[in-house]
Order: structure tokens, then C-alpha cells, then sequence
């Protein structure tokens, strides 16, 4: 469990650096295609998504499939920070229904995950009897 833990959150350090990628796509489409400034916030982005597939990889030795890529909805919430932050765009009641959404539908897929994956009781009598 403890190391389930410790997979989760290098997960969601993984999906924060993979949402900075939309920081620099979006700061690379306020300059010219193929300027210089284009060319290094494209540089960038394809690092990090780079380091993504690889550390996607990793994770995916230690986490579920489903758990994984159900988190990856998160960049959803990072988006709106990241827009807030640095883009200074507005925060509508309609973005925070639609990030808590997600956020929910993260929590219902990981906890249905863990239920059908959670041995059951009939499971353990059958092993402890063999």
C-alpha cells in the first residue's frame, strides 16, 4: 500500500510536468511559426513529452492502467491553474463544474478500480484451501 502511495504521487508529479507542456504550446503559438522563440517553447514541449512517455512507463509497472490514465484527466485542473496563473485568464463557475466533474469521475473510476480488484472473501477460502 505504502508503495502504491509512492507511485501515486510520482503519477501526479509526472501529469503536473506533462500539463507544462500547455504552457509552452500555447506561449509558442504567440510567436511566429519557425522563429526563434517558436522553435525553443516547441523544443520544449516535445522534451517533456519525452520525459512523459518514458516516466509514463515506469509508473505503469507499479499502477493499474485504469488508475493511471484515470488520473490523467487531472491536467484538466492543472489547466485551469496554469491559465489562471500565468495566462491571467478567468476562472468561470462553468470551468470549476466542469474540473470538479473530472475530479469526481477520477474518484469513481480509482474506487470502482480498487472494488473489482480487491480480492473477495470467496477467493481467500478457495487459496487458503488449496
Amino acid at each position: 500500500m505504502k508503495n502504491n502511495l509512492k507511485w501515486f504521487v510520482v503519477l501526479h508529479i509526472i501529469i503536473l510536468i506533462f500539463s507544462a507542456g500547455s504552457i509552452c504550446a500555447k506561449t509558442a503559438s504567440q510567436y511566429e511559426f519557425l522563429s526563434l522563440n517558436w522553435i525553443i517553447f516547441y523544443g520544449i514541449l516535445i522534451c517533456i513529452l519525452g520525459f512523459y512517455a518514458i516516466a509514463w512507463q515506469q509508473v505503469l509497472k507499479h499502477l493499474p492502467l485504469i488508475t493511471t490514465y484515470a488520473n490523467k484527466a487531472v491536467t484538466t485542473l492543472w489547466g485551469l491553474v496554469w491559465g489562471f496563473a500565468i495566462f491571467h485568464e478567468k476562472i468561470t463557475p462553468l470551468k470549476v463544474i466542469g474540473a470538479a466533474v473530472v475530479i469526481f469521475g477520477v474518484y469513481l473510476v480509482v474506487a470502482g478500480d480498487e472494488e473489482v480488484n480487491a480480492p473477495s472473501i470467496d477467493n481467500k477460502e478457495a487459496e487458503n484451501n488449496d
